[in-house]
């Protein structure tokens, strides 16, 4: 399961929405375990992909940048997200081709109609994402 506190799910939708067209993306800071994990902070990247309306890529160093940020604040990377400005709610073949991140979420913010808010694990042992139940919960003071 992923737990996104709520100002971290108003940030994803928010940005999505800011994309326009584009496919926004970015990375995840909190807790991470391998069967619950808790989303704090969401760092925006630059969508340098060819083509950000149907794809997403972010550049190496900005990466680096924003996992030192996010190490920084003693904290995990907990995973990327990226939108889907037409859906679908699910990864793509692309997506799944990309993901190197064994047992990090990917979490795809879909506006097909309607903010939807999906997340997958990436199973590098068998090589697919494996669907988790996200819950949006309230944001606390302390962690």
């Amino acid at each position: 399961m992923i737990e996104l506190r709520r100002s971290a799910y108003d940030e994803l939708v928010y940005l999505a929405y800011q994309g326009d067209d584009r496919e926004v993306c970015g990375i995840l800071g909190g807790e991470y375990g391998d069967d619950h994990t808790i989303v704090h902070e969401v760092h925006s990247a630059e969508n340098v992909a060819e083509t950000p309306q149907i794809r997403y890529a972010i550049d190496p160093a900005e990466q680096l940048e924003i996992t030192e940020s996010i190490e920084g604040n003693d904290l995990d990377v907990a995973g990327f997200f990226h939108s889907h400005p037409t859906g679908p709610t699910e990864p793509s073949d692309t997506d799944e081709a990309r993901a190197t991140w064994p047992d990090l979420s990917y979490l795809i913010v879909a506006l097909d109609g309607y903010p939807y808010v999906g997340s997958w694990r990436w199973r590098a042992e068998r090589d697919t994402f494996e669907l988790e139940r996200v819950r949006v919960t309230a944001d606390r003071e302390n962690r």
